[in-house]
């Protein structure tokens, strides 16, 4: 039984929800988000609550009932509050910096490598070793944030790179010498 799938959603004030058959569009003071969703999953509305119901209890359909309402919050959230994802930069010449609406990235390679914002996202350099990706779609924050960190991953032995602000990175010890 889902504990996930089973939890009411209520939608705050503010917030206008359209669900034609399986297409679901949210409305909020951000934006507009929609969201097509699995055949199988019935999506109620009744007064200012949602409710995400399955048709019965095979495995597939249990993981969709907890993958439908947890999208669902999350467009809800997204319309009233914008996610974001921060990310460090870590090392000597290593820095960020905001072209327009891109990100160009100096990360000790022969050139500055340039990231284009995603419709819907927007970064925020508050400092040159400091990287915020901001959106109202979780999904796409999180896609973006991981896309950037695949510039220059984080190593373990001197710790340079791009990491995740929450991320810790576990160092390895470099060669001993020979005794």
């Amino acid at each position: 039984m889902s504990r996930i799938g089973n939890k009411p959603i209520t939608v705050p004030a503010g917030v206008e929800i359209k669900i034609e058959g399986q297409k679901v569009t949210v409305k909020g003071p951000k934006g507009t988000l929609e969201k097509e969703f699995h055949k199988d999953m019935k999506i109620n509305l009744e007064g200012n609550v949602i409710t995400v119901v399955r048709p019965n209890d095979e495995d597939a359909n249990k993981s969709l009932h907890g993958l439908t309402r947890t999208l669902l919050n999350n467009m809800i959230e997204g319309t009233v509050k914008e996610f974001e994802r921060k990310l460090e930069v870590n090392g000597v010449g290593y820095r960020a910096s905001k072209k327009g609406n891109n990100l160009v990235l100096n990360l000790g390679y022969s050139h500055p490598v340039e990231v284009e914002a995603p419709a819907g996202i927007t970064f925020d350099v508050p400092n040159p070793n400091e990287i915020i990706v901001k959106g109202m779609d979780k999904e796409l924050v999180g896609q973006t944030a991981a896309v950037i960190r695949t510039k220059r991953p984080p190593e373990v032995y001197r710790g340079k790179g791009i990491k995740y602000a929450e991320e810790t990175i576990r160092r390895k010890e470099g060669k001993a010498g020979k005794k």
